[in-house]
């Protein structure tokens, strides 16, 4: 396995802030995954039913221009996104930065990736991200950095399918980043102030009911009708890609990218952006353990021979969490300058538990 001079891999969180973070590193510009995270704006909530898939239900949000645009913007670095028209094409060019020792960053379908397990089920996401990091050319590989600790040699073949799926929601289209580091600097507290006040925005004022807060709740109430509105998928699929996409295993660092949030919070605390925003990071720390307890839920759900028995219990606990978060999120934008903390259902603590309603399956 071939890797490229100076490139040092460590393990991440996401895959998207995560391949930053070895780019990052790998130029000498020092900034957390937690920071890069926040900086693009990148928390947030989305519940969609696609025709003949599972429900769609995540923890991230893209903002207009894209997240990794606007945290490399806030960190001084220059970045433009590049889609290829031909497997030929995408391949010559990464070959090209490969060869001229500068890594690169792709979008990809994980399901063609040899190194991930699906036990055996075909499996297909296409929003993945890593770091190319290397090329063999005896073996005809390619060095790939994802979110675990090795590095992978991937068959130029298999990468080849991986960049070029077609599998929705989000086929990949062979995209990838290019990055120029020359002024390369830390972020400023207004810039981290900013970026948390809009994302507080974007979730207590969504412009569709699909997003933010709202889209939780929306979760919440159709959970439960799941049964009448499965159409190509079933109840186990649907309730594993929600344990997924809550945990740390899809790629959210546990919590639905609360624990990522919360260790933001604390750092834009450390800079002076917010007196109160240590306060608030302890409060997105115990939402993220909800979530977690949500995606327990989901996953012993998957498993039952009655998975539409807890139904109205993940719905209860969605809509508890919800509320926690309208009150974690006020409170944050508050914090940071960005209006007060009113009109939440519940303090930043308070909410109905989780536990409760885990305790009802």
């Amino acid at each position: 396995m071939h890797v490229i001079e100076g490139f040092e891999h460590q393990p991440t969180h996401h895959c998207v802030t995560g391949s930053m973070l070895d780019v990052y590193a790998f130029h000498g510009c020092a900034v957390s995954e937690d920071m890069l995270l926040g900086l693009g704006e990148g928390v947030g909530a989305g519940y969609f039913r696609f025709k003949g898939t599972a429900p769609f239900f995540g923890g991230r949000a893209e903002p207009e221009g894209g997240s990794v645009a606007l945290a490399s913007a806030r960190t001084g670095v220059g970045v433009r996104v590049r889609k290829s028209g031909s497997d030929a094409a995408a391949e010559k060019a990464l070959l090209a930065s490969l060869a001229a020792g500068e890594p690169m960053m792709l979008q990809v379908d994980m399901g063609f990736l040899p190194y991930f397990d699906f036990g055996g089920e075909e499996y297909h996401f296409g929003g993945h991200a890593v770091v190319a990091a290397g090329f063999d050319e005896a073996a005809g590989t390619v060095t790939i950095a994802d979110r675990d600790e090795e590095l992978h040699a991937v068959p130029l073949e298999a990468l080849r399918q991986a960049r070029s799926s077609t599998f929705r929601p989000f086929p990949p289209g062979r995209a990838y980043w290019q990055f120029d580091f020359t002024d390369c600097r830390p972020p400023t507290r207004d810039e981290v102030r900013a970026a948390i006040v809009n994302q507080a925005r974007a979730m207590l004022e969504p412009p569709i009911k699909n997003l933010g807060v709202a889209g939780i709740r929306k979760a919440a109430t159709e959970i439960p009708r799941w049964p009448a509105l499965a159409e190509g998928w079933g109840l186990p699929e649907a309730l594993f890609n929600l344990y997924v996409f809550e945990s740390e295993v899809g790629g959210s660092g546990g919590g639905f990218f609360r624990f990522m949030c919360s260790r933001f919070l604390r750092e834009a605390h450390g800079m002076g952006c917010g007196d109160a925003l240590e306060q608030v990071a302890e409060a997105f720390h115990a939402v993220a353990e909800d979530w977690d307890r949500i995606g327990t839920m989901c996953l012993t759900a998957s498993e039952s021979s009655v998975p539409e028995n807890a139904l109205n219990a993940v719905g209860a606990a969605l809509a508890a969490v919800a509320d926690r978060e309208e009150a974690a999120w006020r409170a944050a934008m508050a914090a940071a300058g960005g209006g007060d903390a009113s009109g939440a259902r519940g303090g930043v603590l308070g909410g109905a538990s989780i536990g409760a309603a885990a305790g009802a399956i």
